[in-house]
């Protein structure tokens, strides 16, 4: 192992000795047998197998249901770290729901010349539907997931913001699970933080954003679009987790200014939808209306307050790639304080000067789609080929509004397990936040995905990457 790598890594100091969150580990795994450890590995294979922790790949000639790649050494984070980490989500979340609740109000900051009026106006994530809405609690993005790249030992930037339905959530539960199972003496000698009680928190806090006309425990349901869905499995595994109602569009109607599930015994009035669809198919009689998978009028009782929607529509103009260069003045506008967490820099090919130099440089940027996720269509200009540069820069001359360019960074590495040992691989990491009107509550944790191939900067499952447990250590 290359311990002079020019990325940051996040095992070894640069004398080669382990740093300090990883002691304890890499004290233990120097007196493990490493066919032992490879033994375990294909048992936590096997277990991801039976529970059917899977996910579906789309757009391929090959699309079916696979299993995403665990690996079994953890990612380790020391409590210092994560303390720095959670006041810099903290502030990123209570500015985004500032900045929602402004943009569909009085739109201050558009006022203000903070943020350009056609970057809103012109943007599909915007519903005007959704102007003077005022959601329970003034909560929009009650779930965020924040994710993160590290480049040095105290640089942490923000890659994107996850504020319309992130997922992943109930792969950090498994491998947390997993781990437990496999490696029971680990936790006893090293102290982390636990994230099993995730669900029960979700459930918390959905509850408290229930509408204020609620009597009594609010009914709590999961909006899925059904099974061929990519991240079904985790749909069905929070609801059960959470003790709430697994329900599709089919399964509601609106009942006496109520959103009503059937049920066994008649229609059940839900409090809180915690929707997994996109907006343009929630509601027939509003947005798209050859939608099958949404609700027929859910939006005329979301606007009459007789419904909480997790996320609230419309959240998706706070994680639009264009919206996030401008999130430092964002937050400096809605907290009167700069950023704790950087932005990592970023090139609105919209612009005309961006596009002269993003095009000029393609070979040495990474290059998105505003509204793109899950890794796909996007360029890493020193991992592509000239035939998909040449393509890339066809698109780009076409629809240049449709992308913003960023340098490519140096991800940090932590070690996986390979054949012979420990080897690094890139990897980022995704918080989960959880917002209800009196608390921001932040799970020690999260989904670290990480790149399986030697140098791959990309960690998207769905890319070929995988994931680890992240240990955030103490009490």
């Amino acid at each position: 192992m290359d311990k002079k790598a020019r990325f940051f890594d996040e095992l070894y100091q640069p004398d080669g000795n382990p740093r300090t969150p990883y002691d304890d580990y890499y004290g233990w795994f120097a007196q493990e047998d490493i066919k032992r450890l490879h033994k375990k590995s294909q048992e936590a294979e096997m277990f991801f197998r039976r529970t059917g922790i899977t996910f579906n790949v789309y757009g391929q000639a090959d699309a079916d249901e696979r299993l995403i790649p665990f690996d079994i050494v953890p990612r380790i984070i020391s409590e210092r770290e994560w303390a720095r980490l959670t006041r810099g989500i903290e502030q990123r979340v209570r500015a985004i729901n500032a900045f929602l609740y402004d943009i569909y109000h009085r739109q201050e900051i558009l006022r203000a010349g903070r943020v350009p009026v056609e970057l809103i106006a012109n943007n599909d994530a915007f519903l005007p539907q959704m102007i003077g809405v005022n959601p329970p609690g003034d909560v929009y993005t009650h779930i965020v997931g924040t994710d993160l790249v590290r480049t040095g030992e105290d640089e942490f930037f923000v890659l994107e913001d996850n504020a319309r339905t992130p997922s992943g959530v109930s792969y950090m539960l498994e491998n947390r699970e997993t781990m437990l199972q496999m490696f029971p003496e680990l936790f006893s000698r090293i102290k982390v933080q636990q994230v099993s009680d995730y669900p029960a928190r979700l459930r918390r806090s959905l509850a408290a954003c229930a509408p204020r006309t609620v009597t009594g425990t609010p009914v709590v349901g999961v909006l899925t679009p059904g099974i061929h869905n990519s991240a079904y499995f985790e749909h069905s595994f929070l609801a059960d987790h959470m003790g709430a109602e697994l329900v599709e569009g089919h399964d509601c109607r609106v009942v006496d200014g109520r959103i009503a599930m059937r049920t066994t015994r008649g229609y059940k009035a839900i409090d809180v939808l915690y929707r997994r669809i996109d907006d343009d198919y929630l509601d027939p009689l509003t947005f798209n209306p050859e939608s099958l998978l949404g609700i027929p009028g859910i939006m005329d009782v979301y606007r009459a307050g007789g419904i909480t929607i997790a996320n609230a529509p419309g959240t998706g103009i706070a994680d639009d790639k264009a919206i996030y260069s401008y999130m430092p003045d964002i937050i400096e506008f809605y907290t009167g304080e700069k950023a704790i967490l950087k932005n990592v820099p970023t090139w609105r090919c919209s612009e005309a000067d961006a596009l002269a130099y993003v095009l000029e440089h393609l070979e040495e940027l990474v290059v998105k789609e505003v509204h793109g996720s899950g890794g796909y269509g996007m360029l890493v200009g020193p991992a592509a080929s000239k035939k998909e540069i040449a393509r890339f820069r066809a698109k780009l001359k076409a629809k240049p509004g449709n992308y913003i360019a960023q340098p490519t960074l140096a991800l940090s590495t932590v070690p996986i397990l390979t054949k012979a040992g420990l080897a690094p691989r890139h990897v980022d990491l995704r918080p989960f936040v959880l917002v209800s009107p009196d608390r921001i509550d932040i799970t020690p944790g999260g989904l670290t995905r990480v790149a399986l191939k030697p140098g791959s900067l990309v960690v998207n499952s769905s890319q070929g990457g995988g994931t680890k447990d992240t240990w955030v250590l103490g009490e």
